[in-house]
């Protein structure tokens, strides 16, 4: 069964930066500290990434998945599907992106994830915390330095 997860932060840079950010697929191994690999398979006519190829550190493993990415709601939204994975059934998610009330942008992430072997609950929820909580973090880091730049 998959395990369901959100997360919300601020992030102090514009929404068009957060976006333009987490769009950028292919720069995610300069700044996500465990994605050591995003090769963009498929574009789509405005040249956003349709299919990406990731391989990602995963408790001491080697991960490999594809997501198939849906930019039908941009820029206010960016969700994936898994497409195919060796660890993991289900790897479902989405970024949703809107103005801060003060400035900046919320940005709220979502996750559905299924590993393909058995693991304790609590094992499974502390994985999926520190994936969120990094992932989230990291992009903050990102987004405010390019800001101040």
């Amino acid at each position: 069964m998959a395990e369901q997860a959100t997360e919300r932060t601020t992030i102090g840079a514009t929404p068009d930066l957060v976006y333009e950010t987490a769009l950028d697929i292919e720069r995610y191994p300069e700044w996500a500290q465990d994605i050591k690999e995003a090769t963009v398979v498929e574009r789509d006519d405005a040249g956003r990434p349709l299919r990406v190829r990731f391989r990602a550190a995963a408790m001491g493993h080697s991960a490999r998945y594809v997501l198939a990415y849906d930019h039908s709601d941009a820029p206010h939204r960016l969700a994936w599907i898994l497409e195919q994975g060796d660890i993991v059934r289900k790897l479902d998610g989405e970024y949703q992106f809107e103005p801060a009330p003060n400035g900046g942008t919320e940005v709220t992430y979502h996750l559905e994830a299924e590993l393909a072997v058995p693991l304790p609950g609590f094992i499974k929820r502390r994985a999926e915390s520190k994936i969120m909580t990094t992932a989230l973090e990291e992009l903050r880091h990102r987004c405010e330095d390019a800001s101040v730049r």
